[in-house]
């Protein structure tokens, strides 16, 4: 029976990579810069689903609004804070806050230059 939360960790460090639509070694820098915590059962990565979802949001972040992993981390760290307690699927919630944003710094930009 699967978790309903998506805790379960079902994958090893090739699967879930691909699953992610990244590089194996991608995974282990994210877990490195404390972006990530599969667990292990000996010395095995075993990745679950919302590690994927994590996964995914953190190259929506850095590749599609040009965050860099520090920012990544810390956008991560006060999201967690925040829905610390709450339940249901929010993981995307900040990402698209962070749209909205860039979006309105880029309209700036066309008013002669970016503002701050």
């Amino acid at each position: 029976m699967r978790d309903r939360q998506g805790n379960r960790p079902l994958y090893v460090i090739s699967i879930a990579a691909d699953l992610a639509g990244v590089h194996p070694q991608t995974l282990r820098i994210y877990e490195e810069k404390g972006l990530l915590s599969p667990q292990r059962r000996n010395r095995i990565r075993l990745y679950a689903d919302r590690d994927i979802e994590r996964v995914r949001m953190i190259r929506h972040l850095t590749q599609e609004l040009g965050v860099n992993l520090a920012g990544v981390k810390l956008l991560l760290e006060v999201y967690e804070q925040r829905e610390e307690g709450r339940s249901g699927n929010t993981s995307w919630s900040i990402t698209r806050r962070t749209v909205r944003v860039r979006r309105s710094d880029e309209g700036r930009e066309g008013k002669g230059g970016r503002q701050r």
